[in-house]
């Protein structure tokens, strides 16, 4: 008799932006719970494939997708792909993200609508094509990632903190409607996390803003990644988000 291996009893996970940072750390932490990942990438094709060889080689079934989240048919030939390779997407987790630190009056439609098109618009297409098999399994579970900006407005991420908060409210609407069919809903909120996006904001501006955290320090990427584990088996919570932010904001 033939049983199945940890990674088909878990299905497998769509990170998207997880060739490095808070994505990367997620996807080490759902391979390590026995779920199949396809790590999806954009730009890092080196790193991503770096990312599968070493979740290949802790025994994990890993693959990588290059794939705009803005682009609707890259989506839809990524989610495919994974499919065909790794089964069912039980687990979907909306991760890829930009940023960019700008005053309002600088912003141009283009980095408005680029900004929306990715943060937000990645969501819709990747959930647009994941959930029709979640709605015939009546099961499957879908974490976004939001931010404490979308909770609290940032001065200067105008742009940003309205993509995240509208995350939060797609997070919100869709567990009600989804719930009923057995589909989780729920949002993850870091706060100022040690990942290359935040790097660029200098050593003196992130001591400062460590010196605001009630916990003294920033978070790292695995703090993330393990709330995105808690919820994965978190079967009876659904359109909630999750603060993870050393207290910043309480």
């Amino acid at each position: 008799m033939q049983t199945s291996s940890p990674s088909a009893a878990r299905g497998a996970a769509l990170i998207t932006g997880s060739s490095r940072g808070i994505g990367a750390a997620i996807a080490k932490a759902l391979a390590a719970e026995g779920y199949s990942v396809c790590i999806n990438y954009i730009e890092q094709k080196e790193k991503a494939y770096r990312l599968v060889e070493e979740l290949r080689e802790s025994g994990a079934t890993a693959i990588a997708c290059q794939a705009d989240v803005a682009d609707p048919a890259a989506v839809e030939a990524m989610v495919s792909h994974a499919r065909e390779e790794l089964g069912r997407i039980t687990l979907l987790v909306n991760n890829a993200g930009i940023a960019e630190q700008i005053q309002f009056q600088d912003i141009t439609p283009e980095k408005w609508n680029r900004m929306f098109s990715v943060n937000l618009g990645g969501c819709f297409n990747t959930i647009h094509c994941v959930l029709p098999s979640m709605l015939s399994a009546h099961d499957g579970c879908i974490i976004n990632i939001s931010s404490i900006w979308g909770s609290h407005g940032a001065s200067c991420e105008v742009a940003y903190s309205s993509t995240k908060h509208a995350i939060i409210g797609l997070t919100r609407s869709l567990a009600a409607e989804l719930a009923p069919s057995g589909i989780r809903v729920n949002c993850v909120a870091p706060g100022v996390i040690d990942t290359d996006m935040v790097q660029v904001l200098g050593k003196d501006t992130l001591d400062m803003l460590a010196q605001e955290i009630p916990l003294r320090r920033l978070g790292r990427p695995e703090e993330i990644a393990d709330t995105v584990v808690h919820l994965s088996k978190a079967t009876y919570t659904t359109g909630q988000v999750f603060g993870v932010d050393g207290g910043f904001i309480i």
